[in-house]
């Protein structure tokens, strides 16, 4: 309950802020570089993360083969990384109008690949990632309605953590499910 109170305080401060408008172009937004140097990129580098088993990966180590992942937005497991997006939380269009359009291109690329929280990228179905595309909670929410108050709360987090605003329709989308997080009993 702690932890909802503390969201919504989050939430009330993000959305005092003004959404800024600005043209959005991906190509601005660098993504699925090797950042570290070990020849696996951003993306890689997820589906090892967050693959349930150890993932079976090609001679050399850059790309996985086969591993096992939960699509929390849709509850469904996968062990084909071909059918899966990382997906970025918040995504690219929705950090670029909520305050990204004034960042740096190193600020832009850093966010595109934030292997810093676990909360920023997430592997889940490709078909799940499309149907949200840049959407934020007002417009989209999981099929899986048990990951619902995870993701608005990681929504949030990611949002804070990158001093990303919040508007008024969000927010009030947000609140909704939280409120409803609140009365749930505690597993």
């Amino acid at each position: 309950m702690a932890k909802y109170l503390l969201v919504c305080v989050l939430l009330i401060v993000l959305s005092s802020c003004a959404v800024q408008q600005a043209a959005y172009n991906r190509a601005d937004w660098q993504h699925w570089i090797d950042a570290d140097g070990d020849c696996q990129d951003t993306r890689q580098e997820v589906l090892i993360a967050e693959s349930i088993v150890i993932p079976t990966l090609q001679e050399g180590g850059c790309r996985v083969l086969e591993g096992e992942w939960l699509d929390h937005f849709t509850g469904v497991t996968f062990t084909d990384p071909s059918k899966l997006d990382i997906d970025h939380l918040v995504p690219l269009q929705e950090a670029h109008v909520s305050g990204g359009h004034s960042w740096t291109a190193e600020q832009r690329r850093q966010f595109a690949n934030d292997l810093s929280d676990e909360r920023s990228l997430i592997a889940v179905s490709a078909g799940a990632n499309r149907s949200k595309g840049a959407r934020d909670p007002a417009h989209w929410l999981p099929s899986n309605e048990e990951y619902r108050c995870a993701y608005v709360s990681d929504w949030i987090e990611v949002k804070a953590n990158w001093h990303l605003e919040i508007d008024v329709k969000e927010a009030a989308a947000i609140s909704a499910v939280l409120e409803s997080c609140a009365s749930q009993p505690v597993s």
